[in-house]
């Protein structure tokens, strides 16, 4: 219903108006003519050529961002004071979580949220529902703006308002009042809809001297809200789009960190503003054999779904390689040829890192990556000096690995370039930024994503970023390493077998000793049949025992078939049958062989 209102004349004329709107059925308008007071006419605040110009500026100064809260913010703010003295904008939840909105069907009306309210300074006694709101217009009584633009879809006028009238258009006794008060005598509404669907309603007041509102403004107004209401249907569907990319982007990368033992890691991961920036980046901590921790942190060129995807795919196969072999740089060649495999044709910058708490050092390789930075405990900060491949995808291998000691009570900061990026800034200005911010930052700050939510210098961060903070320290006392070097003369076995069997005593795991003799023996003996004799062997208590043992062979064991009549070729099942786990992996000198079991009594999902 249109409510045309002119102020003036009496009874007679609402007798009259009802018995033509009996006469007629329902009327989609109800005309009230009444004689204009004395005094002479008060002109419209625009003329033809203005209005044009004036919706023209409105496509500019409206919908600037793809942020429904602001367009509605700068829908507001442009209709006052030109065309109304106060106006508010209410959106509706459903719109606001990404889904298409209401069809227009005269029954229920729709939950709102108020989203922008503006007015003169003379009209500061109003009382609008507060922004960030949520309005459950049904708990309310109803007014026009509910009755007609929420539940109807359509526009509403009161030109010269009434003292009943108040009571129509404010939802509450207290509004009412306050619009008399400051002196409220013409009103409009109209509701924002867009591809057919209803996203909310914009309501209009004007107050002392100012003329009433004309059906010129009406459509003026609706003209405004139709132009406004397209702007709010693209920034929902941007931000569905941006929601759906940034929760595959969430749901591809870890969902926690593994236990690492002698190592902190803090991982964040901060999506971009603008749905186009999100897609690519990714990280990854793998627990490895025998408390060694593997660190990757990769960027996929291009945004949206298609790098989500691709980033999907090579965090998979770096975690698998990863599995295969320890060493960083062979890492990223096998990784390159799987990236050129891809049918998407796209590169990938790539950082690995492998910390083994042994000797509290990390093994870094990069591929076309930014460097990490390295933190001291005094908080001195510096980029080592890692050597760059080419990035994944590129065909240009091999990569050289940098190994460093991680220093005691500091950080090892990994990143993509999105925390460090700019508009305007060179990358040599960018990583300065950087290792002058960290310099200056808190250990506990930096831990807790601090360069993430530092202020920038620009306007702001378009881009994605991730950040991975790790700090080596002490094992905890319930975690216990043990390295030896094998002899490569007389009976390692034996060697071996009493160097285990001392040291389980020592930590009170006597229990243990029998299949751990086992299967030091049969690691030894395959060593010195196809590994080219022993070298290291190391024992850890965790969560659960396990022991490795390291020689220059090339070729990874494997669990072979034995006939009843053979000698030989069952130790690799007996070690599959007594442990809990057993495998192996290429080093940068060779391979190591691994195997674990569970501690009684122990839980292996406890934290420590």
């Amino acid at each position: 219903m249109e409510v045309s209102t002119v102020n003036g004349g009496g009874g007679r004329a609402r007798r009259l108006t009802r018995r033509l709107a009996a006469q007629n059925g329902t009327s989609r308008q109800l005309h009230i003519r009444r004689p204009e007071p004395a005094g002479p006419p008060r002109g419209d605040r625009f003329t033809n050529a203005a209005r044009m110009r004036w919706l023209n500026e409105a496509s500019t100064r409206i919908g600037t961002t793809l942020d429904l809260e602001r367009t509605a913010q700068e829908l507001a703010r442009f209709s006052v004071p030109r065309l109304a003295d106060a106006a508010a904008v209410d959106l509706l939840e459903s719109v606001l979580r990404g889904e298409e909105g209401e069809r227009v069907t005269g029954a229920a009306v729709p939950v709102t949220r108020a989203m922008a309210v503006r007015a003169i300074d003379a009209l500061d006694g109003l009382e609008p529902a507060p922004v960030g709101e949520v309005v459950d217009r049904r708990e309310r009584r109803e007014t026009l703006l509910t009755t007609e633009c929420l539940r109807n879809g359509r526009p509403v006028l009161v030109s010269r308002m009434t003292p009943e009238d108040y009571e129509r258009v404010a939802p509450t006794p207290s509004a009412a009042e306050a619009m008399r008060r400051q002196r409220v005598h013409s009103y409009m509404a109209v509701p924002l809809t867009a591809r057919g669907v209803l996203l909310g309603s914009a309501d209009f007041v004007r107050a002392g001297d100012s003329p009433p509102f004309s059906r010129v403004d009406l459509d003026l107004a609706g003209q405004l809200a139709s132009m406004a209401a397209v702007f709010m249907d693209n920034a929902r569907l941007y931000g569905r789009e941006r929601e759906h990319v940034v929760s595959l982007q969430r749901s591809l990368l870890p969902r926690a960190t593994p236990h690492t033992p002698g190592l902190r890691v803090h991982a964040h991961y901060a999506p971009a503003v603008d749905a186009h920036g999100v897609g690519g980046d990714w990280y990854d901590v793998v627990a490895l054999p025998s408390g060694r921790t593997a660190l990757l942190v990769g960027d996929v060129t291009g945004h949206g779904l298609p790098a989500a995807a691709t980033m999907g795919r090579l965090r998979a196969v770096a975690r698998t390689l990863m599995m295969l072999d320890i060493a960083p740089d062979r890492l990223l060649a096998r990784l390159d040829l799987a990236t050129r495999d891809l049918e998407d044709d796209q590169v990938a910058t790539c950082l690995c890192a492998v910390y083994d708490p042994a000797d509290s050092s990390y093994t870094i390789a990069s591929a076309g990556h930014p460097p990490p930075l390295l933190v001291e405990a005094d908080g001195t900060a510096r980029y080592p000096d890692v050597p760059v491949g080419a990035p994944l995808g590129a065909g240009v291998i091999p990569y050289d690995p940098l190994r460093l000691r991680g220093p005691a009570g500091g950080r090892l900061v990994f990143y993509t370039d999105g925390l460090i990026k700019t508009r305007t800034d060179d990358v040599d200005v960018q990583l300065e930024g950087l290792r002058a911010s960290v310099a200056a930052m808190a250990p506990e700050k930096l831990d807790a994503g601090g360069p993430l939510t530092s202020p920038r210098q620009d306007d702001g961060r378009f881009d994605e970023a991730v950040l991975l903070v790790a700090g080596g320290h002490e094992l905890a006392p319930d975690v216990r390493l043990r390295e030896w070097d094998l002899p490569t003369e007389g009976n390692p076995a034996s060697t071996a077998r009493k160097l285990v069997t001392e040291q389980l005593a020592r930590w009170g795991l006597d229990e243990l000793a029998d299949v751990t003799e086992l299967v030091v023996s049969e690691l030894v003996g395959n060593a010195l049949r196809y590994g080219g004799g022993p070298g290291r062997l190391r024992l850890l208590c965790d969560e659960r025992l396990q022991v490795e043992l390291a020689d220059t062979g090339p070729d990874l064991p494997q669990i072979q078939h034995a006939d009843l009549s053979d000698e030989g070729g069952r130790g690799l099942q007996l070690i599959n049958l007594l442990c809990r786990s057993w495998g192996s992996c290429r080093t940068a000198t060779g391979k190591i062989v691994w195997a674990e079991q569970n501690i009684p009594g122990r839980d292996a999902n406890s934290p420590h």
